[in-house]
């Protein structure tokens, strides 16, 4: 823990009686490219201003390089960078004036990269800043954060308002910061695609607490889909499968997702059930929609979309013994009604 670059221990904010971080806690690992993924409105501008020390906490502690985020020395200042979602910037400057401002201010800063973004990234260096467009002001403010080659990256819904082709320069020029020495990077996002180009750890944040934090592809691991068919009646039972998350039957089918996937699973379902059992692997946004999506919800839209095909009544398998397993699990996530 110590080592941690980032640490955040039973952390809460609250806005009012709203809450937004509720006793989270979370370790960023140094060296990690790691992708801060939920909702919109989930409180990852919050979470990240609180580990920061931009905004204060009503309980719990975060500290950055082992100080308290809230009285940072100039010397940890130095080494960390933070680009918000929301760009502020003097707007009666030139874009090279702007550049050569924030230059000022840092002992180490590398000329070659900063010209090399800003012609890649098609800056006018002699606009104002208050003339530049959304996204090219977000481009601007990446650049000045990068120019004095901080250990600690954190960015906050870092290519919102880009382009695609923006986008894709910007992630990977993201990936080469990363791998070109010691540093750690932490992004929100709630764009998946983003997120598996370039990051290699996954922290997502539901309900105001971190609900899972390890390597993405654990994470893809973990998560799967079953398409299960018998030749008669399903059992009853499909609620029983371990870790599982959403469950939709029809007649004699069923397809259902479950985490905590364990390699067994298929080949015991056939010999009980003597049941056709295929797997399928979820990429990031599919995961993303099982974790977050009450069971119930998805069957409804299903069959309003759908219909039953055949006729047959379309079936959740049974809330109470779901929740019953997911309480067991060590990979927690609410379903139901949300604050």
């Amino acid at each position: 823990m110590t080592d941690a670059v980032i640490q955040m221990h039973n952390v809460t904010k609250r806005f009012g009686e709203k809450t937004v971080l509720d006793g989270l806690t979370y370790s960023l690992r140094p060296g990690t490219v790691t992708g801060l993924l939920g909702t919109n409105g989930s409180g990852k501008t919050t979470m990240l201003k609180c580990a920061l020390g931009l905004q204060t906490t009503q309980e719990g502690i975060s500290t950055v390089f082992g100080e308290p985020s809230t009285e940072l020395s100039a010397a940890s200042k130095a080494r960390l960078a933070y680009v918000p979602q929301e760009i502020s910037l003097y707007p009666w400057m030139k874009v090279r004036q702007i550049i050569a401002y924030i230059r000022a201010f840092y002992p180490r800063w590398n000329d070659q990269l900063i010209a090399r973004l800003v012609s890649e990234w098609n800056l006018p260096v002699e606009d104002r800043v208050g003339t530049l467009s959304t996204g090219q002001a977000q481009k601007l403010a990446i650049v000045m954060a990068l120019g004095h080659e901080p250990e600690l990256l954190v960015l906050d819904e870092p290519v919102a308002s880009l382009d695609p082709d923006a986008r894709r320069r910007f992630l990977a020029t993201l990936l080469e910061i990363a791998m070109s020495g010691n540093r750690t990077v932490l992004f929100s996002t709630h764009i998946t695609s983003d997120l598996e180009r370039v990051a290699d750890q996954v922290a997502l944040l539901q309900d105001g607490k971190i609900s899972y934090d390890d390597e993405l592809s654990s994470l893809k691991d973990s998560v799967k889909r079953l398409r299960i068919s018998v030749p008669g009646r399903l059992p009853d039972d499909l609620e029983a499968i371990p870790g599982l998350l959403n469950c939709d039957r029809n007649g004699t089918s069923a397809v259902v997702s479950v985490r905590n996937f364990e390699t067994t699973l298929p080949q015991r379902l056939r010999q009980e059930w003597q049941a056709e059992v295929n797997v399928e692997d979820l990429n990031l946004e599919e995961i993303f929609l099982e974790l977050h999506h009450s069971p119930l919800v998805d069957i409804k839209q299903w069959s309003l979309s759908r219909g039953s095909g055949d006729g047959s009544r379309i079936e959740s398998c049974s809330v109470a013994r779901r929740d019953e397993i997911g309480r067991q699990l060590s990979m927690t996530f609410r379903f139901g009604n949300r604050e």
